[in-house]
């Protein structure tokens, strides 16, 4: 469960130390706190960010389109050079060396922008390598999203490519943080 949140504050009372949360929807708070069991649990907690827009999918695509063009290649060969250059797009996954390209394919699997990187074999377990598996733009935040656009954007430029203003573009990007 999912709970934002937009101030915090804590307290101590006899029963120890506590941290309360303004919540946006209390309706899931309350019916988090109804249904908990006598267990630990954990939290986990970050700056929340919104899931990339439909429009700028649209707007990446239709740049990397025209580079496709210019550079002779295909949009989706365009696209995969962006992938490894987009921070916090990745996991490192320990796979057996004899499935590997059975991995890669399940993982790559209706995903254009998912990609495998094997990095080696692992140090302590043998017969393994590491593999960084690398997300698609569908699985991008609005900061990812906005990174990508940005490499796109610069590689346009350089191929004389006309793109949005830096003003539309930032306009883009306050819309994709809910701004």
């Amino acid at each position: 469960m999912i709970i934002q949140f937009d101030k915090a504050k804590w307290q101590q009372d006899s029963d120890g130390f506590w941290l309360s949360l303004h919540v946006k929807i209390p309706a899931l708070a309350k019916q988090f706190v109804s249904d908990m069991q006598n267990k630990i649990y954990d939290a986990s907690l970050k700056i929340h960010r919104n899931k990339r827009s439909l429009d700028s999918n649209a707007y990446a695509w239709k740049l990397m389109d025209e580079l496709a063009v210019k550079l002779r290649m295909s949009p989706e060969e365009v696209y995969r050079q962006y992938i490894p250059d987009i921070a916090g797009n990745s996991v490192i996954v320990p796979i057996r060396e004899d499935v590997i390209g059975h991995w890669d394919k399940i993982w790559c699997s209706g995903h254009i922008g998912r990609l495998t990187e094997d990095l080696g074999e692992c140090k302590r377990t043998k017969g393994y390598h590491n593999i960084r598996c690398y997300f698609g733009s569908s699985d991008y935040d609005s900061a990812q999203m906005s990174r990508l656009i940005s490499l796109i954007v610069e590689d346009c430029k350089a191929q004389d490519i006309e793109t949005k203003t830096p003003e539309e573009i930032a306009q883009m990007g306050a819309l994709w943080e809910g701004k």
